[in-house]
Formats: structure tokens, sequence, C-alpha cells
């Protein structure tokens, strides 16, 4: 069954970025001129994708307002005669379908995928990408995964390699590498040391999730700190003997979730934006 939809789970209170994002979402912030939350939709749509579920919770107003129209700011384009930004804002609301559904409250990742399920038909598979990663790339990430899954029609996990020394703070897979960036997934191990760790692919926030995995979650129990997490279901969906797979896509992912990655994807992208590029790298050679 085609992929149409995408859930994008935004109720994270961001507190990595405070004070930044003490007044406004985490993912709005911007990456050269544009929101971290509008690259993550540009690849969707990108994807095919043509409606979008945004879960939002209390403090995420402006994601609603930033995918709505704004008639006052386009007539006031429209007198200046600023026909350019005119029509790089009014396109914004045109991107996709778009719905907010809120989650109640903070009971994890599953939770979250669960608040959605009112704009879902059962016997569909949907897309799952969360507002923290942007992935630069000639094929966006998830028709990548979206190509793994027309071919197995299972569940599909966004994988990428990093430095082994980096795993413990991750979500690691084991697993058969089945050729062409695609992993049959055996296990996941949580933020293993660097001994225990059987990879060094670690869990992407990029996902193809089928009717069986919204079911798991329906039926998850809390874990962890009571919350209610996909990676649970993904356990639960292998232990009754499930075919799970792994995409290790093609692109550079800038993890905009920490301060690190969020400098690193606003220097690389300002490198390649049209308007700064060139000036920006004149600039970072002089330091």
């Amino acid at each position: 069954m085609k992929i149409r939809k995408a859930i994008i789970p935004v109720a994270g209170m961001g507190t990595r970025f405070l004070p930044a994002s003490k007044a406004q979402p985490k993912e709005m912030l911007a990456v050269v001129d544009k929101p971290v939350i509008q690259y993550v939709v540009e690849e969707a749509v990108a994807s095919g994708i043509e409606e979008i579920i945004f879960v939002t919770a209390i403090g995420k107003r402006a994601i609603e307002d930033h995918f709505d129209r704004n008639f006052e700011l386009e007539y006031r384009l429209e007198q200046k005669k600023k026909f350019k930004e005119l029509k790089e804002i009014s396109e914004i609301g045109k991107l996709a379908k778009f719905a907010f559904v809120r989650q109640n409250k903070p009971l994890g990742d599953g939770h979250a995928i669960l608040a959605a399920l009112p704009f879902v038909d059962e016997d569909e598979p949907v897309a799952i990408l969360f507002g923290d990663d942007i992935i630069d790339g000639k094929i966006p990430a998830i028709k990548q995964l979206m190509e793994v899954y027309e071919k197995y029609g299972d569940p599909v996990i966004a994988i990428t390699p990093v430095p082994k020394k980096e795993v413990p703070h991750y979500g690691v897979i084991d697993g058969k590498n089945l050729g062409e960036n695609t992993w049959q997934i055996d296990r996941f191990i949580e933020k293993p040391s660097v001994e225990e760790a059987p990879s060094n692919l670690i869990v992407v926030g990029h996902y193809i999730i089928t009717p069986e995995i919204m079911k798991l979650l329906k039926k998850q129990k809390p874990g962890k700190g009571g919350e209610i997490r996909l990676a649970d279901a993904f356990m639960t969906y292998l232990q009754n003997k499930k075919a799970l797979y792994g995409c290790k896509f093609e692109g550079t992912r800038y993890d905009c979730g920490n301060k690190l990655g969020f400098l690193k994807a606003q220097i690389e992208l300002g490198l390649k934006h049209p308007e700064i590029g060139k000036a920006l790298k004149r600039y970072l050679k002089s330091l």
C-alpha cells in the first residue's frame, strides 16, 4: 500500500536549547533561513507524502502558525512588491495537508504516535519523522526507507554508522547485511557500552511503521520512566519472530537536537546556500 501520510512528533520540551527554547519550540529554531521543522516537512513532501500529522504540546503553537497562511504578512509583501518573498512564504502552507493533535501527557514517543492514529486508517502504513533530524542527500532519506518497505512489506528503520566511541549515546542494531544498504534487524541495544555494542549502526528518527506495529503500540505497557516507546514495540515485534529491516540511508545527517549538530547544520547548509554560501566560505577561511 502506497505511503501517503507521515506523523511528526514535536511535543518535546527542548531543554537542551534553553533559554532559546523557553518561548519558542526548538523545532522552530532557524538553520540559515528556515526552521528545522520545515526541512523535515520538505523531505517528507519530496518523498511523496501528501498528509502530515503533527503531534504537539503546549507551547508549540508557532509550528501550527508557520504552516498556516499569514494574510497580513502576504499583504505587506505584496504592497512592497517583494514578490520573491511572497511566493516563498505562501507556498509553505501548500506543501501538504496538515493536521495537528495534542499529546496530552509526555508519556514517550510511542504514546505520541498513538495520539495521531485517529488520522490514520487501520490498514495503512505510515512514515514517522522526528523533528530533530535534518538529512541532506540527493534522494530523501524517508524515500529510501519507502523503497525498502515496497520491496519487503515490513517495517523499516533508518540506520547510520557512527564512530565506535559514540555508540553509548544511541540505540544500536544487530543484524544481517542483505546488501544494497539494507539490513535485517535481529535486536536492539539501547545505549550500550563500546564493548557491548554489536555494531556501530545507530537508529535515526525516521521509520516506516505498519498496522501491526500500531496494534502493538496500543497494547505496549509503559517501560522505563513510565513511557510507551516505539523501540519497545519493535522489540516485541522481533520477539514475535517478525521481520524488521534497517535502511542505511545515503545522505548527511545533522542531529539538530543537540547544539553541536545544530551548528554543523548551520555551517554546512549555509555553505550550500545560493545567497550566502560564497561569502560564508570566505569568512570561514579568514578565521
